[in-house]
């Protein structure tokens, strides 16, 4: 008791603003149920592990600690299961995650000979009391930042219920019988509130749910607004109302009058049909995980080092996918495993390692690669019945990788991708002291693009990046005859292959070296300014790599956009073999007798290639009242996608502060992360905003943007002979031969990158394993014809 109050000084009673950690030890992944607890520093209140205590006491001479161990709580084994009523995980109404229960003791230990005093007793000082009782009684850092969980949002008051236009039509609708207005769903059926018309809802991305005729008749008409039939009942605010504009489930106060308005009594109503926000409890309730994981086959689970599952934080499994397949690569493992230890990376840190890329890097791969943590848990799995492991979770990581990113910091599904090219632009960015110790050079590479003038003069542009994003060319399929029988087939019954099983539905087969070839090949560019004619002509570009990279990322463009920037996945099977060889695609550069394009593009023509608005746009929403301003900013802010998604983008930005503003092109606001990403590629920071505004902020149609306006970027880029040009070793890049095997395999279930779940397939020790979240096992049949996202490592 002496040496505690020797030391009082050094125990802080907590702040509403500290950061209080006590479920998750800073540098590794121990809790409070690891075999030696957990110990809260009293004066920073990070957490340490038993092992990893006496680290922070070395660095920082903080003596004090509140030491929680968690032990399980005997329960009955009938213990009934209840009904989730809540979009949650772990929260009071949300899903049983079927967790053991436990209970929790307290100590405060003193370092560094760890003299161990009981808690709660009368005898402590009265500041130590206090100080515990508040981090007891706190909600830890860990749980605030990022809840394991999802949770639905409380709905808003739509900004287009109080000026909702309603037709009179005179259209009654029934109490019951309803039926969708354009086929013959009977369920899931929304209620327009504009003009009465009954249609059916989206369908979903296994198939189930409507056909899309509600949301094709607001693309049609623009009426905002839809009640789901069957949800109607005295309860008005239980009731499903979506507004499409804000896509998202909203609140009519004035539904009662909306709904009278087509002789509908809502106090007579009786409920029939889940809400959104229900179905979606029952989907993830009742989700069969086995569609995403190998057909079901029983994968027999494996354990040790590199067999680490990550547990799902809730829609995570872009981020457990991506970095499984980083964490099997030897630059990130040389990097934050092999060549530097948990020890090494606390010492470099800085006061909060939790807030250090660095430290959270290495905490991770220690934690999939040590083999710690990859453990049976105790019990199986609740859903399946199979043996699982406890997995890690990688909270501390994604709080950090995703700070200051709007979508990344969210709980909800990202691509895959985007995160993959965000994770290689935080890497490089924090390795700009060291690059030499950079693990994301391994992934980067150069790409030479030759354009050919009708003068016979050339211009070459150079860039680096870290994937190739291949078009797939559907007429190379090898499959054409079953193709032609199967849609004949189709045809003669009526069928749609909503209608079908998978087994029944023939897929195009596009070989990889077709999308490889694709790539490679010469393509005209339309009105092209060649400085050499002084004007605009067909100029032909050809695209190849001036360095080869240890690690070759394929991400195979299956999500393609349809009239009006509307997503479609494309049903494609890629047959990818295990070994590719693209020494072919290498650029050669300036050849002799080859004569450079002339220097210099004038200011106008560059100004030209700004994006514009569609006269016929902006003239249509002229005519409906609005200012020649406002309707020039809706048009190319939408990217002149249509009047409907203009006058959408009008209704929602008419309170910016600089909506009267004159259009600048220099000084639109763009998102730092997507500019970080396209600046990482190689393109000039102005080029990469012009061609992010043009393209409504989306990194895959601005990289389209500046290949289809090469007057934007051709006076910012690297125009030049390759006698002038740095060669890879030069510019840090690797490079080798052009043979490659593939590694990894990222594959997507969904009809949008955004939804449905990713899943991990990589080759280890000769044989394949899957990575599904915390589930890892022994591959029997790898999707390799099914990737979104390809790994290969070179040969040489």
């Amino acid at each position: 008791m002496e040496l505690l109050r020797s030391n009082l000084s050094r125990v802080q009673i907590p702040e509403p603003t500290h950061r209080i950690y006590k479920h998750e030890c800073c540098i590794s992944f121990d809790t409070p149920r690891s075999e030696g607890g957990l110990f809260v520093d009293m004066n920073s209140f990070l957490a340490f592990g038993k092992d990893y205590v006496s680290w922070n006491y070395e660095k920082t001479g903080n003596p004090v600690y509140l030491h929680i161990k968690q032990t399980t709580k005997s329960v009955p084994e009938d213990r009934p299961l209840k009904k989730p009523t809540l979009l949650a995980i772990g929260v009071d109404g949300g899903f049983d995650n079927n967790e053991p229960e436990y209970e929790e003791s307290y100590s405060i230990v003193i370092l560094p000979d760890f003299v161990t005093l009981p808690f709660p007793s009368v005898e402590l000082p009265e500041k130590v009391r206090i100080a515990v009782d508040t981090v007891v009684n706190a909600v830890g850092a860990e749980r605030k930042e990022q809840v394991a969980a999802w949770t639905a949002e409380k709905k808003l008051v739509s900004e287009h219920a109080l000026t909702l236009q309603q037709i009179k039509s005179g259209i009654v609708i029934p109490p019951s019988g309803w039926k969708c207005a354009k086929c013959d769903k009977t369920e899931n059926l929304w209620l327009n509130l504009t003009d009465g018309m009954i249609l059916c809802g989206r369908k979903n991305w296994d198939g189930t749910g409507g056909n899309n005729h509600a949301v094709e008749h607001y693309k049609e008409t623009a009426y905002p607004l839809a009640v789901k039939l069957g949800t109607i009942t005295a309860d008005l605010e239980a009731a499903d109302v979506y507004s499409y504009p804000e896509d998202d489930s909203v609140l009519d106060p004035l539904l009662a009058a909306h709904l009278a308005h087509f002789g509908i009594d809502f106090s007579s109503m009786q409920k029939t049909e889940m809400t959104t926000a229900e179905r979606e409890l029952d989907q993830n309730t009742n989700f069969d995980w086995n569609r995403i994981q190998e057909s079901g086959k029983e994968l027999v689970p494996v354990y040790g080092p590199g067999y680490t599952g990550l547990v799902n934080l809730g829609n995570s499994c872009y981020l457990a996918a991506t970095m499984q397949i980083v964490f099997s690569t030897h630059s990130f493992i040389s990097r934050y495993f092999s060549h530097q230890s948990l020890k090494m990376a606390f010492e470099m840190a800085p006061a909060d390692p939790t807030l250090d890329l660095n430290m959270q890097l290495t905490k991770l791969g220690h934690g999939l690669l040590s083999g710690k943590y990859s453990t049976p848990a105790t019990q199986k799995d609740a859903t399946t019945g199979d043996a699982r492991q406890e997995g890690i979770p990688p909270r501390m990581f994604k709080n950090v990788i995703a700070a200051s990113h709007a979508e990344f910091s969210s709980m909800r599904q990202q691509d895959a991708l985007e995160f993959f090219l965000h994770l290689v632009g935080k890497v490089e960015r924090a390795s700009n002291t060291t690059p030499d110790l950079d693990p994301s050079r391994s992934f980067k590479f150069g790409i030479e693009e030759k354009i050919l003038c009708p003068s016979g003069k050339v211009g070459y542009n150079k860039r680096e990046d870290c994937i190739l994003s291949l078009n797939i060319p559907l007429h190379e399929a090898t499959n054409k005859d079953e193709l032609e029988a199967f849609n004949k087939q189709k045809a003669g019954k009526g069928l749609e292959e909503n209608d079908m099983s998978s087994d029944e539905i023939v897929r195009p087969r596009v070989p990889l070296e077709a999308c490889l070839a694709n790539f490679a090949s010469s393509e005209p560019i339309d009105d092209y300014y060649s400085s050499a004619l002084k004007g605009r002509t067909t100029a032909i570009k050809t695209t190849g790599l001036t360095s080869f990279p240890d690690y070759l990322v394929l991400h195979m463009r299956k999500f393609v956009m349809e009239a009006g920037w509307v997503p479609k996945k494309l049903d494609v099977y890629i047959d990818v073999p295990d070994v590719i060889d693209i020494s072919h695609m290498r650029s050669k550069g300036l050849q002799p007798g080859e004569e450079l394009l002339p220097d210099g593009v004038p200011e106008e023509v560059i100004e030209s290639a700004q994006p514009v608005a569609n006269e016929e746009i902006v003239a249509q929403l002229v005519s409906m009242g609005f200012s020649q301003l406002h309707c020039q900013k809706a048009a190319i802010n939408t990217s002149n996608a249509g009047v409907e998604e203009a006058m959408n983008w009008l209704l929602s930005h008419m309170d910016d502060p600089d909506i009267d503003a004159p259009i600048s092109h220099q000084t639109s606001d763009v998102d730092q992360s997507s500019l970080d990403a396209l600046l990482s590629f190689g393109f000039a920071e102005d080029v990469a905003r012009k061609a992010l505004k043009a393209s409504g902020g989306d990194i895959e149609k601005a990289t389209d943007w500046i290949f289809n306006n090469p007057n934007a970027s051709v006076s910012d880029m690297d125009v030049s002979s390759s006698n002038s040009a740095q060669t890879p070793a030069q510019s840090g890049l690797p490079d080798g031969g052009g043979k490659y095997k593939l590694f990894g395999i990222v594959s997507h279930i969904g009809t949008s990158v955004h939804c449905g779940h990713y899943v991990a397939h990589i080759l280890k020790e000769g044989r394949w394993v899957i990575f599904n979240d915390d589930k890892v096992g022994i591959s029997t049949d790898p999707p390799k014809d099914m990737g979104y996202v390809y790994f290969f490592q070179r040969l040489d």
